[in-house]
């Protein structure tokens, strides 16, 4: 009894890690200094590309679907009627979770300084948050009742229905453009323009509706590399077979590069498989130093982040949102005051604005090492 209990433990050792990493780099990519622009590697690709940035969302999405490799096998033992209240009450909490973090602060000042409630009819119902509930939601259900086997021959189809649907959809000529693909105008007909990410170039969401549909595929691929991991991983063959599927699918996602390019606010499907090839890679070497190598350097630091990161996530934003509500003086609010005028003074330019972020991640990771101390892991069951 006691091994199986370690055994666990050690298995969830490299996936905490993993998932530790995501956060910590999400925190940053989130939350750069001002005063200077971030290094161009941590700011999302403008459209089409790929940037280190953009790996951060799918490589969660990715961890949600090694996660569920373990919760799935308890799962599959219960009453469909269990397991449909469970599946549902996570996604509805989640999603509500993440439509209240966008609707925080609640209220805002009009031109005139009067206070007043922010409309219902101007939040975004779609977001980081809602995207993980609505992808765990699909991804369940279709592991729950089919086969590991049919589970890949599914993601094959998505992927491939996704880049048809852009194609036929979209205006002809344009189909990929962020005004006239089929997932903008899907958006716009079924949210309204009042309930979409208004921060870009125009009224679009990278998170819309339609392209959530290619990222459960992230969670699938990442179930079955946890399946894999637990039946073979921890030896050098696992290890070696991961590395060869990592190489196989960066290769694959070139090649569809070449007529459906990879786009993390389009989320196509060429970005699904390159995006899940380097995870397994990522996967690989963790597995390979922490389980093999016995490697703990900077492991504790992570796990940390990997034990609660639902929680921390929804603090990082909502203290960040507050930050940059609070007014220093008049040109500048406390976040903007103390990246300006603390780090930029002493490190200018594109590297204070890096220190800023991880100064703000230690913040989070400090409020992660008290809860850790005080055994408090906040998950929802």
């Amino acid at each position: 009894m006691g091994n199986n209990i370690q055994q666990k433990s050690e298995r969830f050792l490299s996936l905490d890690v993993f998932r530790g990493i995501t956060i910590a780099l999400m925190i940053v990519v989130n939350t750069p200094g001002t005063g200077a622009h971030l290094y161009p590697y941590l700011v999302h690709a403008k459209w089409f590309g790929f940037t280190l940035a953009d790996l951060v969302f799918p490589s969660f999405l990715f961890a949600m679907g090694n996660a569920m490799s373990f919760s799935m096998l308890k799962m599959k033992n219960m009453p469909a009627g269990r397991v449909w209240a469970k599946i549902i009450k996570r996604t509805v909490i989640i999603f509500l979770l993440g439509y209240l973090m966008y609707w925080f602060p609640f209220f805002k000042f009009g031109t005139d300084g009067h206070f007043m409630w922010k409309p219902i009819a101007e939040t975004r119902i779609m977001g980081v948050l809602q995207r993980i509930a609505s992808c765990y939601f699909f991804a369940s259900l279709i592991l729950y009742y089919l086969s590991e086997k049919v589970a890949v021959i599914i993601s094959g189809i998505i992927l491939l229905a996704y880049w048809s649907i852009l194609y036929v959809f979209g205006e002809p000529g344009s189909w990929l453009d962020m005004a006239s693909n089929a997932g903008s105008k899907f958006d716009l007909a079924v949210l309204g323009q009042g309930h979409i990410y208004k921060k870009d170039s125009i009224p679009f969401d990278p998170e819309g509706l339609l392209s959530t549909l290619p990222a459960i595929v992230n969670v699938l691929y990442g179930y079955m590399a946890g399946i894999f991991i637990q039946k073979k991983g921890k030896s050098f063959e696992g290890i070696a077979k991961l590395l060869m599927l990592a190489f196989g699918m960066i290769a694959l996602a070139h090649w569809w590069n070449l007529v459906f390019p990879l786009s993390k606010k389009l989320w196509t499907s060429s970005f699904v498989l390159y995006t899940v090839g380097w995870d397994l890679a990522i996967m690989a070497v963790l597995v390979y130093a922490i389980e093999l190598r016995k490697q703990k350097y900077g492991v504790q630091f992570f796990n940390i982040f990997g034990k609660n990161p639902l929680f921390i996530y929804l603090f990082s934003e909502l203290f960040y949102i507050t930050l940059r509500m609070i007014p220093v003086n008049e040109y500048q609010d406390a976040f903007e005051w103390v990246s300006e005028q603390v780090f930029q003074q002493i490190f200018p330019g594109p590297f204070g604005s890096f220190i800023t972020a991880i100064a703000y991640v230690m913040l989070c990771w400090a409020l992660g090492w008290w809860l850790n101390r005080k055994r408090i892991y906040i998950k929802i069951h």
